[in-house]
């Protein structure tokens, strides 16, 4: 299960660590780490630019730490930083396909530098905890279309609500529906004969789909 957001726990520790306690960033990240990766892995489509752009990701939320207002949850913000990330790449990725001159910049980070807690390949997945049967969805999420695959990892495997969906996504809430709606059915279809050897109950609860 994702660790549940705790806004005034968030609020607290950034008054903290914007007054100079610098090591508690490291605790409130943590309650996003996991949305991070799997948002970058499902624009990037691979683990390692996934990693790279996660700690990246983590640079710029703590650089902009300030600008945070509370308007939204932490984690809706943090993932639209994420989003923004892994978009950007996308467009550096496809500017270097037509030009070979490929000049990369390095950022200044400042005196401080937060380091990623865990190894991204490790988060744990448990809506995937079945290992048989996590590899067989793994595999037909990933090939999903952008689209669809973004909003299926934040309501059925982050298990973020439709409005916060569709704030780390850009879009009306109605469109996060109708996305979902298609999703599940594109999975459905794909899923239905590769997992006719397990029982109803146990595809339900694999899928999150019991509503």
């Amino acid at each position: 299960m994702p660790i549940p957001s705790n806004p005034e726990f968030e609020a607290e520790c950034i008054r903290r660590i914007l007054a100079g306690e610098k090591h508690l960033f490291h605790e409130l990240i943590r309650t996003c780490e996991r949305s991070i990766y799997f948002m970058l892995l499902s624009l990037l489509g691979n683990e390692t630019d996934a990693e790279d752009a996660a700690q990246d990701t983590v640079i710029k939320v703590y650089q902009n730490l300030r600008m945070f207002r509370g308007e939204s949850q932490f984690r809706t913000w943090v993932l639209s930083i994420a989003r923004n990330e892994g978009l950007g790449r996308l467009r550096k990725m496809s500017a270097r396909r037509e030009d070979s001159l490929d000049a990369e910049t390095d950022e200044t980070t400042g005196d401080y530098t937060p380091a990623i807690l865990t190894s991204w390949r490790e988060v744990p997945l448990e809506a995937l905890e079945r290992q048989e049967l996590g590899e067989i969805l793994r595999e037909a999420i990933q090939g999903l279309p952008a689209i669809y695959r973004n909003v299926v990892l934040l309501r059925d495997i982050e298990e973020m609500d439709v409005r916060e969906t569709a704030q780390a996504l850009g879009i009306t809430e109605g469109t996060v529906k109708v996305r979902l709606h298609r999703a599940r059915a594109i999975l459905q279809r794909e899923l239905a004969p590769k997992l006719k050897g397990f029982a109803p109950e146990r595809k339900r609860k694999l899928l999150g789909w019991t509503n």
